[in-house]
């Protein structure tokens, strides 16, 4: 079985330290980026990733405005984009998805519900 490969993008570090030493325990492998724009210029490379984790509260480029630009790239159509975020408030949910999101996961991370839902990609 191949190793699922992640990208995580947070600019918390903590948050990515501890998202990647939760996954990795769990055969993840994983990269981070602290910001969209350093995530952006990786994903428009040939790099294989099954899933992108995506905080949707960052400065500069939030995962609002991140995500529509990740699907635009054309080897990124069909990556699974998991929301990360601590916005819980009605309404957030349903704004990940219309910006493109997958999989919807509140902060703080419930590791049994992403695991799940990286099960299936």
């Amino acid at each position: 079985m191949n190793k699922k490969k992640l990208l995580i993008i947070d600019d918390d570090p903590r948050n990515i330290f501890a998202l990647v030493n939760t996954l990795r325990a769990r055969s993840y492998e994983c990269l981070s980026c602290l910001s969209a724009e350093e995530a952006l210029v990786l994903l428009e490379t040939d790099q294989i990733f099954d899933a992108v984790l995506i905080d949707m509260m960052m400065p500069d480029m939030d995962g609002y405005d991140a995500i529509p630009l990740i699907k635009k790239i054309p080897s990124r159509k069909s990556t699974t984009i998991i929301a990360v975020t601590a916005q819980a408030m009605t309404g957030d949910k349903e704004k990940c998805f219309e910006a493109g999101a997958d999989v919807y996961i509140s902060k703080p991370v419930d590791v049994d519900k992403l695991l799940v839902a990286l099960s299936k990609i």
